[in-house]
């Protein structure tokens, strides 16, 4: 079995770029996946953020999810559960307008490291993205530009909880998707495992690994690369034993953006992707998370037609 693709991104500042840009752009075509380390987020800030994050669970989420199990009797369930996931979440919007003021639960202090913590996801999330159009030829900017809208990027997070699970085989944690948006970057637990990717047909595990972030690419980026990148199934399974902790945060375009293939990565025959304003692939998404991507992309050519991108 292939390594699992881990970047070190001190490497880009030496005489190793070259080889760690090739790394970068390797993972981004055949894995849609890679693993970030020296990535300039500190440690302690990563430690703090782990430590609230496990201790807002027990405080403020923990008993609600154990009366979700009890009143939907998942701890004896004999069939494949299909419709949900084993998985305690919430939300957090930081751009274009944050709303970690008006989440209710949290404190002061968790509030406080959440949006340094995103600020650093962002920058990164920008930088990454500087790289990914200097490996594809496309000018510096030109993705943050494509995402930008008339309002700037979406940027959220999704805290999740994975806790021990009586019947993995039969419940997911996270059912099998790929993700929407653009590019994700995923702070996850290093000491229990659970998230897969599917490369070959074969699900492979994501090594958890003490502060590194992972990321993905969603279908977004798979659109304006014109299927150089893809976005790649995952899935999250549940453990017996150990509680799971996922801190997954959505670099997206704004709503009103409008995504269609980068002109400068379409050879002379026809796109094969569609040209769509986000909000509409969103909306169509919400309904169809768990299904293949390819009718997504076949749905937004369908309803095509001219976009005004003045």
């Amino acid at each position: 079995m292939e390594n699992f693709p881990v970047i070190n991104m001190e490497k880009l500042n030496g005489e190793e770029r070259r080889a760690t840009m090739e790394m970068i752009n390797d993972a981004c075509e055949n894995w849609g996946f890679f693993e970030l380390v020296n990535h300039g987020i500190p440690h302690d800030l990563m430690d703090t953020m782990e430590r609230l994050t496990k201790e807002h669970y027990k405080k403020s989420m923990e008993q609600r999810f154990k009366e979700l199990v009890a009143s939907k009797a998942l701890e004896g369930v004999q069939v494949e559960i299909t419709n949900m996931d084993w998985e305690s979440t919430f939300f957090l919007r930081h751009l274009p307008v944050s709303n970690i003021s008006e989440v209710p639960d949290l404190d002061d202090e968790y509030r406080k490291v959440m949006k340094e913590f995103a600020e650093r996801l962002e920058k990164l999330a920008e930088d990454l993205l500087d790289l990914l159009c200097e490996n594809l030829g496309l000018e510096k900017g030109y993705l943050k530009k494509a995402f930008y809208g008339s309002k700037g990027p979406n940027f959220g997070t999704k805290v999740s909880n994975y806790p021990p699970c009586p019947k993995p085989e039969l419940i997911k944690g996270l059912r099998a998707h790929t993700d929407a948006g653009g590019i994700i970057l995923l702070f996850q637990d290093d000491k229990v495992s659970g998230l897969q990717l599917l490369k070959d047909n074969q699900w492979i595990d994501v090594p958890p690994m003490r502060h590194s972030i992972v990321i993905n690419l969603g279908d977004q980026l798979e659109v304006i690369t014109n299927g150089k990148y893809k976005s790649v199934l995952h899935r999250v399974i549940a453990q017996t034993d150990g509680m799971r902790m996922s801190i997954a945060s959505f670099y997206n375009p704004g709503n009103d953006a409008i995504i269609y293939p980068a002109p400068a990565l379409v050879e002379k025959e026809a796109e094969e992707y569609p040209k769509f304003v986000f909000d509409d692939y969103m909306k169509l998404y919400a309904g169809l998370k768990f299904q293949a991507k390819e009718p997504r992309f076949e749905a937004m050519k369908a309803l095509g037609g001219p976009i005004a991108t003045a």
